[in-house]
């Protein structure tokens, strides 16, 4: 496996903060270099002034290519958490009777805020999370979609006229903005789930507190300032830190009336069953197995490319990367060419010139991936290619796995059912599409899947007969654009209503629905009518 290679010193990403610090001004953080033992901490967001923590408790916030301390965060304390929640409270009614227009423009000086500070964005996130540099951008980007789609506020918040139901009588609905909205986001993709959510919110006139990972807030603190450029009011966004403490927090508070949430499967479900009990619409998407079904008929060159680029492109760090193939027939044949492709693939540090996948969050995630390899060939897959002792020069310290190919995986096998969540490759085979249809719905989770095939007739049967949320059809990673909603199913959702797109602003509006009538002898009718009303004339 070809490694790059490349050095840094200890102090790496203190420079790369102060470097970025010089050029954005970075409010949110409290830069004191003077000392070796000195990190920046991180600080909240609360009514419109990025202020320092008086907690007791912080979090250190590790470079995952090297595992330095680069940063820490704090576990915000009751009364700064009650803070926030009062000045989003205290601001929606001002921000939801601003006119839309104004609102609109709000985000339309906002996108453009956003592209262009990208590229310093996306330095924040591989510091933080270890993701490559054009990844990162990536990430970025994808969020920027949404955010340009709230723009279209104008035609997404119109309600419906019937006009004439009976003599006289008019019927209409507004959409209206719920109040006080939460979003809990995880440390894969730290501007673009954000993005997701805060946005789209806000847009339709709710305030919104955010809490961002606790290993990745960089860049949400970086998008906070941009928002706040673009001329949101204070208090309309606010940021509070912390881990379990809190999450309860916002599932039981009872201002909060909305909490989306992206993350694992016992996380969701745990937000989703308190904030429900509490009275709040939810929306957690969760974890995920993505199968990619590849035909015989199938363009190889397109399809081994696109496979191994989305199983082990964010090193498998993200809930849509195909980590599961099922060859099918002849395409079974295959299997060697793909490894020798994925062989290829360069293993770095984020911030280093030609790294194709950087490394894992934590020596945890680290551990629990090979953990999971180690189980799968103790059950009697076959390992193709084998990451588990890859090493890179200069940063022998950090989180990598190279990519990882297991064969001859069964549905029975730890290592099929569970979410890998890094760059590991599990490969099954069947004789048949039926047969690859019924495996993948007989899997728990509805995320997404793709299928390579030249056939349109074949394309057309998996896509009607799988049950699954969002497909591909020659395309590896499915995420719908904003225009469209991220439509994940079964055990890889909870909730009614998806992100963004017309089912998010429906997530986070309410309907109200008004019955008019104006009769022209209103005006000299002298006696009450009891009869109930039918409409009908």
């Amino acid at each position: 496996m070809a490694v790059v290679a490349a050095i840094r010193g200890s102090q790496g990403g203190r420079r790369l903060w102060l470097g970025i610090a010089g050029k954005v001004n970075l409010k949110w953080h409290s830069l004191s270099f003077f000392s070796s033992s000195s990190v920046p901490t991180t600080k909240l967001f609360i009514d419109g002034k990025f202020v320092e923590s008086k907690s007791n408790e912080w979090i250190d916030i590790f470079n995952p290519a090297t595992n330095e301390v680069v940063g820490r965060v704090p576990k915000a304390t009751q009364s700064e958490m009650e803070a926030a929640v009062a000045s989003c409270k205290k601001s929606f009614r001002n921000w939801s009777e601003m006119s839309i227009l104004s609102r609109q423009q709000v985000f339309l000086r906002y996108q453009q805020l956003i592209k262009d500070n990208l590229k310093e964005i996306s330095k924040v996130i591989t510091l933080e999370q270890g993701k490559t540099l054009a990844d990162a951008e990536g990430d970025v980007f994808r969020g920027l979609q949404v955010v340009e789609h709230a723009c279209s506020v104008t035609s997404l918040m119109l309600g419906e006229t019937l006009p004439s139901i009976t003599k006289d009588m008019d019927t209409y609905t507004y959409r209206l903005p719920l109040g006080v909205c939460a979003g809990i986001a995880p440390f894969n993709f730290p501007a673009m789930i954000p993005l997701w959510m805060f946005p789209m919110a806000m847009v339709c006139g709710n305030t919104f507190l955010m809490k961002p990972s606790e290993r990745v807030p960089g860049a949400l603190m970086f998008l906070a300032k941009l928002l706040q450029d673009a001329g949101a009011p204070d208090g309309t966004l606010n940021i509070i830190h912390g881990q379990h403490e809190a999450v309860n927090f916002i599932c039981d508070h009872p201002d909060i009336k909305a909490i989306s949430f992206v993350g694992s499967n016992q996380a969701g479900e745990y937000i989703y069953e308190r904030g429900s009990k509490n009275g709040k619409r939810v929306q957690a998407n969760m974890g995920a197995k993505n199968h990619g079904v590849v035909m015989p008929d199938a363009n190889k060159e397109n399809t081994l490319n696109q496979l191994v680029g989305a199983a082990f492109g964010a090193a498998g760090q993200r809930c849509m990367a195909l980590s599961t193939a099922i060859l099918v027939g002849e395409a079974q044949k295959w299997l060697p060419e793909l490894v020798e492709r994925a062989k290829h693939l360069r293993v770095n540090a984020g911030d280093q010139p030609g790294a194709d996948l950087g490394p894992l969050i934590s020596p945890q995630a680290k551990e629990r991936v090979c953990q999971l390899i180690d189980s799968g060939v103790k059950e009697g897959a076959r390992i193709l290619l084998d990451g588990r002792n890859v090493r890179v020069k200069g940063f022998e310290n950090g989180n990598f796995v190279g990519p990882t190919i297991l064969a001859k995986v069964k549905p029975n096998m730890t290592c099929y059912k569970e979410e890998i969540f890094g760059p590991v490759l599990v490969v099954l085979e069947a004789d048949t599409l039926d047969e690859a249809i019924e495996m993948i719905n007989k899997n728990p989770y509805g995320n997404g899947t793709a299928i390579f095939t030249t056939n349109g007739a074949t394309a057309r049967k998996y896509s009607h007969l799988v049950d699954v949320g969002q497909i591909g059809v020659n395309v590896p990673i499915p995420v719908p654009l904003p225009m469209f909603s991220f439509t994940g199913s079964r055990g890889s959702f909870r909730g009614d209503t998806n992100f963004y797109g017309k089912q998010g602003v429906q997530f986070y509006t309410q309907l109200k629905t008004i019955t008019s009538q104006w009769k022209e002898e209103d005006a000299t009718d002298a006696r009450p009518a009891v009869v109930m009303p039918t409409m009908g004339n």
